[in-house]
């Protein structure tokens, strides 16, 4: 189970699907991708200043006193992570 954790200034990504075998999950996928396209789009589209850790199960980001854009490419992560908890439930919570 992949739980997304939302703290006033972090986000944490744990676990994994187990929707398919290492490699093959489409869940994990979504997810990772999600989340790292929000990681890069911050890097690239703002001068804000965060804090992040992608691995293997486990991914987190810090922040504080975000822009405008960061907050909106914080809540296009969540619209669509929340759509994946959406179609697969038994493979992703939020918290």
């Amino acid at each position: 189970m992949i739980e997304v954790s939302v703290r006033k200034n972090s986000i944490t990504v744990t676990g994994h699907a187990g929707y398919a075998p290492p490699g093959q999950d489409i869940v994990c996928s979504a997810v990772s991708t999600l989340f790292q396209t929000m990681v890069a789009s911050i890097e690239s589209l703002t001068d804000d200043n965060i804090e992040y850790d992608i691995e293997p199960g486990y991914s987190r980001m810090i922040y504080k006193d975000l822009s405008d854009t960061s907050k909106s490419l914080v809540d296009s992560f969540f619209i669509g992570v929340c759509g994946v908890a959406e179609a697969y439930p038994e493979n992703v919570t939020i918290k």
